[in-house]
């Protein structure tokens, strides 16, 4: 059932150029095109309108429900190596959206509705300016750092290098499914980063993300028999 908050705009960006696995985002994901999850996850979460931000025909002339509108992105903001933050600037400005905003990656078809609806009710607390989703991660990272010419720099407390893997606090990282945002503020800034960021963790078997056929087939295998929450 759909939060009792303001209502809210979920955007997606496709495009039809990825390298990993060419065509990913028209690609057949256990009866659906891949895109398809996100939107449908969008709709079932209650979102008011869904924004889709492509450069693929096939989309773009796709009988859609009435709540999604199409956004031709142009050939500049397609490349893969373009930051998400100006698709988005471009999607919100192209079709006026305003309030709060949800970016889903079609990437993360594992995400479910409620999963959406954690970040909103997050956001709608007003302690942050972002928030994400987020999954478990190898905390052997906190040993990590980068180079200064020969010196070693620590990525965190310099005693976390030298600390057994079991004893450093967990560490989390985004997994790519869930961003709330306000559209206002990532017009006006042009960027997602915020100062202070709060997080929705899902589970590493809901996290997965597809760059490639392997993660593709992976992600079906998860899947089925079909997405929770959903027909």
């Amino acid at each position: 059932m759909p939060l009792d908050t303001p209502a809210w705009t979920a955007v997606i960006p496709l495009r039809a150029g990825s390298k990993g696995l060419p065509g990913k985002n028209l690609r057949p994901l256990a009866g659906r095109p891949l895109y398809r999850h996100a939107l449908d996850q969008a709709l079932a979460a209650g979102a008011a309108r869904v924004v889709i931000t492509t450069d693929l025909p096939d989309v773009l002339a796709a009988a859609l429900p009435p709540q999604v509108t199409c956004v031709p992105r142009p050939s500049e903001l397609a490349g893969d190596t373009v930051p998400m933050a100006p698709v988005l600037v471009h999607a919100l400005q192209q079709a006026g959206v305003t309030g709060t905003v949800v970016l889903l990656q079609a990437t993360s078809p594992l995400r479910t509705p409620a999963d959406i609806r954690a970040g909103l009710e997050l956001y709608a607390s007003g302690h942050f300016g972002l928030v994400m989703s987020v999954t478990e991660a190898d905390r052997g990272v906190l040993k990590w750092g980068r180079l200064d010419g020969q010196r070693f720099v620590p990525l965190s407390a310099p005693e976390h290098c030298f600390a057994n893997r079991q004893s450093l606090p967990p560490v989390v990282r985004p997994n790519g499914a869930v961003y709330v945002f306000d559209a206002a503020r990532l017009i006006a800034t042009g960027s997602l980063a915020a100062d202070s960021v709060g997080v929705v963790a899902m589970p590493p078997e809901r996290s997965h993300d597809i760059d490639n056929l392997h993660d593709f087939e992976q992600a079906e295998r998860l899947l089925a028999p079909h997405d929770p929450e959903l027909p």
